[in-house]
């Protein structure tokens, strides 16, 4: 199969594509208009910022982002330091320009984060600020919140501190360009302590028993105007190194409200045993091998989301990763502090302009390191946080899928009646109601979507490819209709 699947949408669905996009903001209540009290109020705070005293300009931090990305809430310097690595990560200080308790505190609270659409975002943060005097932009001077982290040779954190520093990045990078730089052997040194660093890191982090889920990112992207494809986007290791120095961070600030007694964490609890052994059956059931010995983290990341065995059971890993959540606390230690996927207690703190809950963990992490108390109105806000966040997890889901879902609508709209190669990624369905539902992932397109046998017959398990049939493109309501014509027994 190959790496990449694209879909091109036919160019006459009347704008039915649009007007659905359009649907959906209505239906969630999306502005792209953000209110005018609130960007007046950003305007002000922008006219009269004043930045920290401290001022590390010198250090050539740069950052890591998709290309064309404008809302950089990270960038990194890293450097050796006698056998280990001296890493400061500086994040954007957005807490600077937000008034609490004032109309643009409010705003971001109702939004929750930024929302990506094909068509248009809706920031967390006008314009202004995300994509303007908050943003670590190259060449640009602004206030940061600096992460100043030793590590040993192994890559562990044996020192770490944060404090406010005025930052300049020089030089805006991006995933495939950083990868491309370290597969021809370039010497820059910043590449290739990201790579040292970012394994070294992995390394820990099987060890810890983490795991990821390498399930293949389903993307809609906009090459034309007006004409969108939708393509699984293959990763590439540069992504995973430049996780692994957030993870890290998150990691540090964890320990840092624990230990101060406040804070709010990013939380899930460890899969259900019967979980893991039911996912061990399946992965036998599919002719993998799986040493009793081997944590599934690193099982997971074994998998090939390129062989139709291996990508049906990362479909099923996903009930190993169930029950994420905000848990805040203030005095007393919450019955679960750590993140089962990271092996460790973990916080959200690098990424304020996309996520509000990040700018509460940046202030409470920055009082903590220096000593301070915490400020009150951070304090007050822990409580309300995790509904905001849960509420805006869910809309952000919601409208990835739902968008993704049209435009995969759109594209095979001309296509009802054809038949295409498909590979059966989950299924059937427990009850076997009408020969049984499955979902497959078509072979050359960036497709996935539910199908059914024919009537009076089995469809096939998971793993298995078969033929299906296309016999509705719904644009509007996004869903698309298959029918297993071949491969079913």
């Amino acid at each position: 199969m190959p790496k990449t699947r694209i879909l091109w949408p036919s160019r006459d669905t009347g704008g039915d594509l649009a007007r659905s996009f359009d649907a959906l903001r209505a239906e969630y209540e999306l502005s792209l208009d953000y209110p005018e009290a609130a960007v007046a109020e950003a305007r002000e705070a922008m006219a009269a910022v004043q930045v920290p005293e401290r001022d590390e300009t010198a250090v050539p931090f740069f950052t890591i982002d998709p290309v064309g990305s404008m809302d950089l809430d990270q960038a990194m310097h890293l450097e050796e330091a006698g056998d280990g690595f001296r890493v400061r990560y500086a994040i954007a200080d957005v807490p600077l320009y937000v008034r609490p308790g004032g109309n643009l505190d409010a705003e971001t609270r109702r939004r929750g984060q930024t929302i990506y659409m094909p068509d248009v975002r809706i920031p967390l943060h006008p314009s202004q600020l995300s994509e303007g005097a908050a943003s670590l932009l190259p060449d640009q001077v602004c206030s940061a919140f600096v992460w100043d982290m030793t590590l040993d040779a192994r890559g562990e954190v044996t020192d770490a501190t944060l404090y406010r520093a005025q930052v300049r990045s020089v030089e805006r990078l991006d995933y495939r360009g950083v990868q491309g730089a370290v597969d021809s052997g370039s010497d820059d040194p910043r590449v290739a302590l990201l790579k040292r660093i970012g394994e070294l890191r992995a390394r820990l982090e099987l060890e810890r028993g983490g795991a990821s889920l390498p399930m293949p990112d389903q993307e809609v992207s906009e090459p034309e105007p007006g004409r969108y494809e939708v393509h699984f986007r293959p990763p590439v290791p540069s992504e995973d190194w430049n996780a692994q120095i957030s993870l890290m961070t998150g990691m540090v600030a964890a320990r840092m409200m624990l230990d101060g007694g406040v804070g709010i964490l990013r939380t899930m609890p460890k899969p259900d045993p019967r979980d893991v052994e039911r996912f061990r059956l399946q992965a036998k059931g599919l002719g993998l091998v799986w040493a009793k010995d081997e944590t599934y983290g690193a099982f997971l990341r074994r998998l090939d989301r390129d062989d139709p065995r291996h990508l049906a059971l990362i479909h099923e890993a996903v009930t190993l990763f169930r029950g994420a959540a905000y848990t805040p606390f203030d005095g007393t230690t919450p019955e679960i502090t750590e993140q089962a996927a990271v092996a460790a207690p973990y916080a959200h703190v690098t990424a304020p302009l996309r996520r509000l809950v990040d700018r509460f963990g940046l202030v409470i992490c920055e009082a903590l390191a220096n000593g301070r108390e915490v400020p009150a109105w951070a304090r007050e806000a822990l409580p309300d946080l995790p509904e905001i966040m849960r509420s805006s997890d869910q809309v952000a889901g919601k409208i990835d899928r739902a968008c993704v879902d049209r435009v995969e609508a759109a594209a095979l709209s001309s296509s009802v009646g054809e038949t295409f190669g498909a590979l059966v990624v989950e299924g059937p369905d427990k009850e076997g109601k009408g020969g049984g539902r499955v979902t497959v992932q078509l072979v050359d397109h960036a497709v996935v979507a539910p199908a059914r046998a024919a009537e009076g017959a089995t469809a096939p398990p998971e793993g298995e490819t078969c033929t299906v049939r296309l016999t509705d493109a719904d644009i509007m309501g996004g869903k698309l209709t298959f029918e297993v014509v071949e491969g079913a027994s």
